[in-house]
């Protein structure tokens, strides 16, 4: 069974930038869709990036074009997230999550079926 963990996650001040992993385990390899979502307190998750399994039409919330980057590592078994002019909105506890349907990616999280237990973002001066 396909298990995600997530790392990466830190305080950063406004402006700065931060990685984040996605690493699968439980496969043979990471031909699936990967999404990042994002929740903060008080709010309901959303969909921030996504990446399709053959790396086609990745996918923004408008709020991070631009500053967000979705990538990925097959031979790795990884999805990184780079976030960039990162800023005190993009605080929340982040998450990965697989979607083994579909030749494009979604930000919609009903398509997910495996989820990463998040790390938290904290944008703050």
């Amino acid at each position: 069974q396909v298990q995600l963990v997530e790392s990466g996650g830190d305080l950063v001040q406004p402006g700065g930038s931060l990685r984040l992993s996605c690493a699968a385990s439980g496969a043979t390899s990471l031909y699936f869709n990967i999404g990042w979502f994002r929740q903060a307190p008080g709010k309901e998750r959303e969909g921030v990036a996504c990446i399709s399994k053959e790396d086609k039409s990745p996918s923004y919330i408008d709020s991070v074009k631009g500053r967000f980057t979705i990538s990925r590592d097959n031979d790795k078994n990884t999805v990184y997230l780079q976030m960039n002019s990162l800023k005190p909105e993009d605080s929340a506890q982040y998450y990965c999550a697989a979607a083994f349907r579909g030749a494009l990616c979604s930000l919609s999280e009903d398509t997910y079926v495996r989820w990463g237990q998040g790390t938290q973002v904290a944008v703050s001066s």
